[in-house]
């Protein structure tokens, strides 16, 4: 069953609750910056765990300590409760 795309309002109202993240080219965008590339890869890996228990994989890259991350859920055709639940469990492991 679809997710559905969540409404211009909706949107608003969840991002004052997700610290540090914007809407960029349609996507829920955030990048982290950590001590060093193991905290950055570390959370890459835990954060991997939760995108294939929530059969949701994010679009990110990594360079050294920065990890960029940008949610759609593609099958909507935009940005969703799959991509706000994804980005709660991100800023939940960084400090």
């Amino acid at each position: 069953m679809a997710v559905p795309m969540l409404t211009t309002a909706d949107l608003d109202a969840q991002l004052k609750q997700l610290a540090g993240w914007s809407i960029q080219d349609g996507k829920l965008h955030k990048q982290f910056k950590f001590k060093d590339f193991i905290a950055a890869f570390g959370f890459m890996a835990s954060m991997a765990l939760v995108s294939e228990s929530g059969g949701h994989h994010p679009e990110w890259f990594n360079v050294y300590n920065k990890v960029t991350v940008d949610l759609t859920t593609h099958d909507a055709g935009g940005i969703t409760l799959k991509d706000i639940n994804w980005a709660k469990a991100a800023n939940a492991l960084v400090p």
